[in-house]
């Protein structure tokens, strides 16, 4: 049982964090080229960024789990959160087409929600997830609410970017990078509820 922010955090709702807060954070002109408004996905945040950010708000980042349970919008075993297939009617990701018309991200919420109302679960930025990454975690992993590995060096990304192929929007893919990295098609959602 948890509770899932329906968008990405954005610029504006991540400015008002600094603002608030006295956080320090200077990635702003970067963060304009990529996401061009307040209503658009924040990027350039790391790891300790977005737990950061979470803490002030009284959230938490998603465990990779919980993002999985979440993005697949109750379509068990469906390779994306509205179905098999894909298009840019349905997401932002490489290229334009379709409803997709931006170069980089889109402003949170510019397509369909998934079966539990949450958006972008597919494209737009990559979403850091609590879990550390191990590569086999899952083949010995509690079948119950895994908690990700106890050690390692990266933390787990989800939901592909804007700049990837429809093989990185799958809700089963994963990816890792250190939890220092600031890039460009990194941003998060927050949870609360069950830790």
């Amino acid at each position: 049982a948890f509770y899932m922010d329906v968008r990405e955090v954005t610029v504006g709702q991540f400015r008002e964090f600094v603002n608030q807060s006295g956080y320090s954070y200077n990635r702003w002109n970067d963060v304009a080229v990529y996401s061009a408004g307040d209503d658009y996905p924040m990027v350039y945040v790391s790891w300790n960024d977005a737990t950061a950010y979470a803490k002030w708000a009284g959230k938490r980042l998603p465990t990779e789990a919980e993002w999985e349970y979440a993005a697949r919008g109750g379509l068990a075993g469906k390779r994306y959160p509205g179905g098999d297939g894909i298009s840019h009617d349905d997401a932002n990701y490489s290229g334009t087409g379709g409803k997709d018309k931006w170069k980089y991200s889109s402003p949170v919420g510019s397509f369909a929600a998934n079966g539990y109302g949450l958006y972008d679960m597919a494209g737009n930025v990559w979403e850091w997830c609590q879990d550390r990454y191990g590569g086999n975690y899952y083949s010995s992993s509690p079948a119950k609410n895994p908690p990700g590995p106890g050690t390692g060096s990266s933390r787990v990304l989800r939901g592909g970017s804007w700049s990837n192929l429809t093989y990185n929007l799958r809700v089963a893919n994963r990816s890792f990078t250190y939890p220092s990295s600031r890039l460009n098609y990194l941003g998060f959602r927050c949870v609360s509820g069950l830790n």
